[in-house]
């Protein structure tokens, strides 16, 4: 399970980072000619997806979510707040088959 939790971390991270890159660097940069912000946020950011997706991949290789639900997570991703909805879908889903 702590593969699990530390998969989630780095899920509500890249979501973090990537609302950051939309809503603040992006803004910043074509606003106010600040093309740092975008350099910075988004390094940052693709950095964290990185870390995402190779711990994705360790959670399904591991069993802990279905092929199904990694494509999904994977989906949700890319979509603005999809990582909040998604991880508050997974947790409930993985919570209760962990007590089945």
């Amino acid at each position: 399970m702590r593969l699990f939790f530390a998969w989630r971390v780095s899920a509500i991270a890249e979501g973090i980072s990537y609302l950051l890159l939309l809503f603040l660097a992006m803004p910043l940069k074509y606003l106010y000619g600040m093309p740092e912000a975008v350099r910075l946020v988004g390094s940052l950011h693709g950095g964290l997806f990185v870390v995402f997706i190779v711990l994705l991949a360790v959670v399904y290789i591991k069993g802990t979510m279905t092929l199904r639900q990694c494509v999904v997570a994977f989906i949700a991703s890319v979509l603005p707040f999809g990582a909040f909805v998604f991880d508050h879908y997974i947790k409930q889903r993985v919570s209760a088959r962990a007590e089945a």
